[in-house]
């Protein structure tokens, strides 16, 4: 069994929220400052957050993963004087989010690779779902943006079928997908895996438009 380092706990305390909250979150309370706030929901190994809240350091950065092993992934890379604008929620994601996010408070939401469930008997446990999409409105401010990437054609489909269903959001690029990744894209480990293995990703991103 892998050893845990003794600063676990510290790390813990500092950059864990609680997921069983009374009332919505108060960034500015959690935080100290009212910089926007960005979420990230499923965070995987920590890659992004750690790398994108570093360079940012006057955004603030929540990552929202469901697997506690994960979690401690992006824990080992957090550190407290380089990512003072971080902190994590050990969550599922579904309309519940609404009693722990309060309206409107999130400028952007990231969403990078989630399982494609390519089996159409598979299809309902995609993420991407207009209850997913109901809550992302939510929690997204006026104008506020949520980027998404996937490497697997159906869930490509899949994504512009569900935000084209939608009159609260508007396609950022034409087409509603580029091929190509902003200047200053984060590549994950998984994306990294999967273009060894030859597949591309795609990126979307859809603005709040009311």
């Amino acid at each position: 069994m892998r050893k845990i380092p003794v600063d676990y706990q510290q790390k813990c305390d500092f950059f864990m929220l609680s997921s069983v909250v009374t009332e919505p979150l108060d960034w500015q309370q959690i935080f100290g400052n009212d910089h926007p706030v960005h979420m990230e929901i499923g965070s995987g190994k920590g890659e992004f957050l750690s790398q994108a809240a570093y360079r940012n350091p006057g955004i603030n950065f929540v990552g929202i993963e469901l697997k506690h092993k994960r979690v401690v992934s992006i824990l080992r890379k957090l550190d407290f004087e380089k990512h003072p604008n971080v902190r994590l929620i050990e969550l599922f994601v579904d309309v519940c989010i609404k009693e722990k996010i309060r309206e409107k408070s999130v400028e952007r939401i990231y969403i990078q690779h989630p399982d494609p469930w390519p089996k159409r008997k598979h299809i309902k446990n995609r993420l991407i779902q207009q209850d997913l999409i109901d809550c992302l409105s939510y929690m997204l401010s006026r104008d506020g943006v949520v980027e998404l990437s996937t490497d697997h054609q159906g869930y490509q489909q899949w994504i512009i079928s569900q935000f084209s269903k939608r009159n609260d959001f508007v396609p950022n690029y034409p087409g509603h997908i580029s091929k190509i990744a902003d200047e200053d894209h984060i590549e994950t480990y998984f994306e990294m895996e999967k273009r060894r293995e030859g597949f591309e990703p795609c990126f979307f991103q859809y603005r709040k438009a009311r």
